[in-house]
């Protein structure tokens, strides 16, 4: 225990007290816990109406649902890193502040924010307590052990505010004060012994519901040893986490939704095609801004960062499997594609958990410079002991305007993005992609010819 009390690892220790070890890897226990946000809030929260009660969350507000955060109480333990990004935005316009809502709602404007401590971690975890629903989640374990927790039993509860009482005591006396009559005035407490039984089975669900995409893990933690403050690179990174906060929940969410009303037989087939259209929408930003993450990652890491675990990979039945997504993505902006696949190819080195997604930004990244009506031309053939992977574009008129200002000089914003006023695009910088590429044992070359090409080294035997 430090100055400031308890540490906030000290909490989720507290909460997998007694919960067997768990088994997930990072990307598959940050699915988990999107899904166990929008289960809790759409299933649980928003049914009760609560018009009091408080949450306690880090190392960013976990409820987003803007009738929750309106009534309930808050506490945010966030990183130094993100400064005033966490503060509410002023009236766009003189004189339209919110008008004040009835007597006792809260205005989400005014949770606390509190420093987290280096001792503390950047595990998200979100404890909420309301009149009649109770709760406890977290993430916890090792990077091969990783789990969701979730507590909703009184012992492990209160043992959770007490160490947050004790923590608020010793760093910010004021607001342990506040939690305190925050919990005094919710008065006796209705435990539902069943919410857990019916919690993990609506979380099953949802997470049936989700397609597999590259998920958004904390951008802003302390390496052990490190000294490195607060710079302009670490400042843009937790600019990145808020953003992926802001935009990814609520796409993860409409994204469910959506396939929850495909399910039904009365829709029309107009109807049908847009929800259609909302979904890989949807599906196409949540994995750019996974792609951003990873870039960001990488970043950060040191100049020589440790290879990626590499496995073989059929790269040539990956690009099958892919055109149809690619060429549906591709018509909805008046594009076609073309796949070339040389035959007897043999299987490649890489890391097939993330070059999907990869092979997909790269996709996108490409055709966006491409006018409707071309062909986005999709190879891959022999190249000594690699495959050759390139992309180029056929039909005319091929590249738009601002084509070429893109290629020779996009504006820079920040270390891994780049801005082309041109044509309006955000995307990767060539140097962050070429990164990521790297990182899956591919190497990416940008031809004269306005071709994109990756070589990928044979998969031994």
């Amino acid at each position: 225990m430090n100055a400031q009390g308890p540490s906030l690892e000290a909490l989720r220790q507290l909460l997998a007290g007694g919960v067997p070890p768990g088994r997930s890897d990072e990307d598959s226990v940050r699915r988990q816990w999107w899904a166990a946000l929008a289960c809790l809030q759409d299933e649980f929260l928003l049914p009760l109406k609560p018009r009091s009660g408080l949450w306690l969350a880090s190392p960013l507000p976990a409820l987003y649902e803007p009738d929750l955060l309106r009534h309930l109480q808050g506490w945010v333990w966030a990183p130094e890193e993100l400064g005033n990004l966490l503060q509410p935005a002023p009236p766009l316009l003189p004189g339209r502040a919110p008008a004040p809502d009835r007597a006792g709602a809260y205005d989400p404007g005014r949770f606390a924010r509190l420093p987290l401590g280096a001792a503390d971690g950047t595990d998200p975890l979100l404890l909420v307590i309301t009149p009649h629903l109770q709760i406890a989640m977290a993430l916890h374990g090792p990077a091969d052990g990783r789990q969701l927790l979730v507590r909703t039993d009184p012992a492990s509860l209160s043992a959770a505010l007490a160490l947050l009482d004790e923590r608020l005591q010793r760093s910010a006396p004021e607001e342990g004060l506040r939690l305190r009559q925050a919990l005094q005035a919710l008065g006796s407490l209705e435990s539902d012994s069943n919410l857990a039984a019916s919690f993990w089975p609506r979380l099953a669900e949802r997470l049936a519901a989700m397609a597999p995409s590259v998920t958004l893990q904390p951008l802003v933690h302390r390496r052990a040893g490190s000294d490195e403050g607060p710079s302009g690179s670490s400042s843009e990174l937790a600019l990145l986490e808020a953003l992926t906060h802001e935009v990814r929940t609520p796409l993860a969410t409409i994204r469910t939704l959506i396939r929850s009303l495909l399910r039904r037989q009365d829709l029309t087939e107009l109807v049908r095609q847009r929800l259609q259209q909302i979904d890989g929408e949807c599906s196409e930003q949540i994995d750019r801004f996974g792609l951003i993450f990873h870039a960001a990652e990488l970043q950060r890491q040191p100049a020589a960062p440790k290879p990626q675990a590499l496995a073989r990979t059929d790269l040539a039945q990956l690009l099958q499997q892919l055109e149809p997504l690619w060429r549906h993505q591709l018509q909805r902006r008046g594009l076609e594609l073309q796949l070339e696949i040389g035959a007897d190819l043999s299987p490649v080195l890489s890391d097939p958990s993330r070059l999907e997604t990869m092979l997909g930004g790269l996709m996108d990244r490409y055709s966006r410079r491409l006018m409707a009506g071309s062909t986005l031309v999709i190879s891959l053939e022999p190249a000594g002991s690699r495959l050759r992977l390139g992309l180029g574009a056929a039909g005319a008129p091929r590249f738009d305007a601002g084509f070429d200002r893109d290629l020779g000089s996009p504006q820079a914003v920040g270390p891994v993005l780049s801005w082309n006023p041109e044509t309006g695009s955000l995307q990767l910088s060539r140097q962050a992609t070429a990164r990521l590429f790297h990182s899956l044992g591919g190497r990416l070359t940008e031809g004269s010819g306005r071709g994109l090409t990756v070589f990928f080294p044979l998969a031994p035997g």
